[in-house]
Formats: C-alpha cells, sequence, structure tokens
C-alpha cells in the first residue's frame, strides 16, 4: 500500500484560492486526519485520482464497515439544509406506527419558517404517520416535520430529543435549533456528521423504506359530497434517485436514498447511500459552487471513485458508533469474561459479536441495490419520473 497522499490545505492555501476556510480547530472524532484542513487520502496503485469538487464539505465512507475511504474538511460546522430531517428521524421515526391516524390542528403547522417547502398538508384533515414520513422524504415537507413534531410533543421537545440523540450519536459538530433544518441561527451540523445520521437511519426499515421511495400517492381534500379523498402525486426531490432527465442526470445505479437539502445559508446538500454488489457506500455533499444540478453531480462522482477505491486504500478515519452502542458492547464483554472458560467454549458469544466490527451489531442492514418504489396504494416496481419544469424552478427552501 502507497503511503498516506498529504494533501491537507493551510489558512493561507485557502486564502490564495478565494474560498471561506474552515476553523484550524475542527473535531477529531473519528479519527486525527478527518480534523485537518483539506483533502484526506491514502493513495494507492491502481485508484484513479479523486475527482474535482468545487463542495467545502465532503466524505466518502463504507456505509457497513464505517470506514472513512477519503474527506475534505468532513468536521466543517455548516448549514445542513433539510439533510438534518435524517437526524429528525432517527430520533420520532420509531415512535409511531405507521398506520396511526393524526387530525392536523392550525397550531400543528404555526412557526414554519417563510418560503418553507411543503408537502401540503391541510388543517384539520386526518392523515396517516406513514402519509406524514412520505411528506418529510420525498418532498421535504417542513408542513409534515410540524405536524409529526406535535405528536411528539411540540417543536421544542423534539428538539432537545434530537440534540440529544445527535449526542448518542458523537455528532459533536451538530447544534439543533429546528427539527426542519431551516436556516436559523446557530444551527450547523458535518459531512461527517450527517453520514452519522444516514447510517443511524439505514438500520430502521420504515426509514430505509421512506428514503427509497421515488414517487407516492398523498391524500388530499375530500370529493365533493362523499368520503373519499382525492390524491396528488408527489415526487422525490433526490435527483439522483430519480433522476433529472432536464439536468442529464440519471437514476445513480444501486441508489437507495438519503436526503438533500437546499436554503440560503447552506446552499445545497447531500448524502446518499448506493450498493454495487454488496458494497454499500455513503456519500455525503455540502455546499458546493452554485448549480441546479452541482451537487448530484459531485456526489455522484465521489461514488464512483469510492468504488473504484474500496478495498484499495487506506482509511483515513471511521464512523463511529454511537456512544449507546460501544456500552452495549463493553458490558456483553464484561458479561463474558465473567463466564467460566467452560461455557464460553465452543460457541461464539455475545461479547465476540458486540465487540468486533461495526459490520456486526452496526451494520446497513437491509440496503438493497435499486429499492426505488413507486406508492400509490400497493407498491411497484420503480417508475422514474421527475416533477414538471414548473415545479423545478421554484427554488424553496428544501
Amino acid at each position: 500500500m502507497a503511503a498516506a497522499a498529504v494533501l491537507s490545505a493551510s489558512p493561507l492555501a485557502y486564502a490564495k484560492s478565494g474560498t471561506p476556510a474552515p476553523p484550524e480547530d475542527m473535531s477529531q472524532v473519528g479519527g486525527v486526519r478527518l480534523g485537518d484542513m483539506g483533502t484526506q487520502v491514502s493513495m494507492a496503485p491502481g485508484v484513479p485520482a479523486l475527482p474535482k469538487t468545487t463542495a467545502r464539505s465532503w466524505i466518502i465512507s463504507n456505509a457497513e464497515t464505517g470506514a472513512v475511504l477519503a474527506s475534505h474538511d468532513a468536521h466543517w460546522k455548516l448549514p445542513p439544509a433539510s439533510t438534518l430531517k435524517m437526524l429528525f428521524a432517527d430520533t420520532v421515526i420509531s415512535k409511531f406506527p405507521k398506520d396511526e391516524t393524526h387530525v392536523v390542528k392550525p397550531q400543528d403547522l404555526a412557526g414554519m419558517g417563510a418560503g418553507s417547502s411543503l408537502v401540503g398538508i391541510v388543517e384539520d384533515m386526518p392523515y396517516t404517520v406513514q402519509d406524514l414520513w412520505r411528506g418529510v422524504f420525498l418532498r421535504s415537507g417542513n408542513d409534515a416535520v410540524h405536524v409529526l413534531s406535535a405528536m411528539n410533543g411540540g417543536v421544542a421537545t423534539t428538539v432537545t430529543e434530537m440534540q440529544a440523540k445527535a449526542d448518542d450519536l458523537q455528532a459533536d459538530d451538530t447544534h439543533v435549533v429546528t427539527p426542519d433544518g431551516y436556516d436559523m441561527p446557530g444551527q450547523v451540523s458535518s459531512a461527517y456528521d450527517l453520514s452519522l445520521f444516514a447510517r443511524a437511519g439505514l438500520q430502521n426499515p420504515d426509514f430505509r423504506e421512506y428514503c427509497s421511495t421515488v414517487s407516492a400517492a398523498f391524500p388530499g381534500k375530500y370529493k365533493k359530497d362523499s368520503k373519499d379523498r382525492d390524491t396528488f402525486g408527489i415526487q422525490n426531490t433526490d435527483r439522483l434517485l430519480a433522476g433529472d432527465p432536464a439536468g442529464g442526470l440519471k437514476p445513480y445505479p444501486g441508489i437507495a436514498g438519503v436526503k438533500n437539502g437546499y436554503t440560503t445559508n447552506a446552499g445545497n446538500t447531500y448524502t446518499g447511500v448506493a450498493d454495487h454488489n454488496g458494497v454499500k457506500l455513503l456519500v455525503t455533499v455540502m455546499h458546493p459552487q452554485p448549480g441546479t444540478d452541482r451537487v448530484y453531480k459531485e456526489a455522484e462522482s465521489l461514488l464512483n471513485w469510492g468504488f473504484a477505491a474500496e478495498g484499495k486504500v487506506t482509511p483515513v478515519g471511521t464512523l463511529v458508533a454511537p456512544k449507546s452502542v460501544q456500552r452495549a458492547r463493553a458490558a456483553a464483554s464484561a458479561k463474558a469474561k465473567d463466564k467460566p472458560a467452560a461455557a464460553r467454549s465452543g460457541k461464539t458469544s455475545s461479547a465476540s459479536v458486540a465487540s468486533g466490527s461495526d459490520s456486526g451489531m452496526w451494520t446497513a442492514a437491509g440496503i438493497t441495490a435499486g429499492v426505488l418504489v413507486l406508492l400509490a396504494g400497493v407498491s411497484l416496481l420503480v417508475r422514474r419520473r421527475w416533477p414538471s419544469p414548473a415545479s423545478r424552478r421554484r427554488r424553496r427552501q428544501e
């Protein structure tokens, strides 16, 4: 294996390039090199050069083992936009059954920021939890986030719980102010943390289902003089998942989610997961130069590089397991050590699984290449479509 390629930058280098510089004291969670400025990669023979990117921060990692293949200012604290909704889902998605129904009250929708992206929830109408999560993941609906937050005890309670979840995931770069990712002073995350949120969410089958859904039917108002409701189609705004013919983007092979975002302060943000022949990679890209599809094209180029580099490069860091998982591993290991040697022999102890690699109890289980579903009453094979040009022209805060 070739020696590590030293591509770290200095504040002077950023100044000369005319680009904003990250702080010099970034977190080192996951490895010392992840806290260094600039690009971190350990190249090897046969591995192509990293693609050129404009993003302020990015990271490419193995979703199962947690190995970070390469990164660029991965711990830079930046506005996350709607990629923060992954943490919202990590916190709330297991609390309510999918078929539970909630009638939306006017106060449920209070406090949304101007220009928020909306799925189209109507006051005094019933919605299932499944409807609401489709609104969160497909249309990045802040209205759906606020309704689920109201069900969870309110926005303030949800924000507190999200911060606690981030702390357990060791997402130390993240400070939560709103549950939907809307621009607010002090609300930040990092490419590293967003990858932690995605990896945590992918443990949950409902999270995997929603984040990989391309389109769905969403309930509208009641039909005139009828108990039946109209429906309208909603489309996932993730252009690597659904494609964007106008921008020349096809769905990325093996893509299975996860979440995109856009706000004025954050620019474009994106976290995606893809599976090629059983290798599952996570990529996060934050704040590239302006351009409608640039964040997706840079994420695509990093995924292509990652699949070519996986198994060949020496990792520069790791996506750490949650504190709660580490405590469980330690407890299982201690319990196993207390057993008599005869009881431990001849079988694999729970400790050996718990204290082993992250591909054991902390694996992105169930990510399947091309798990893209069209939901219109029943699940069908994917039919890839993209919203009309008119909807694309509306630059809302996602």
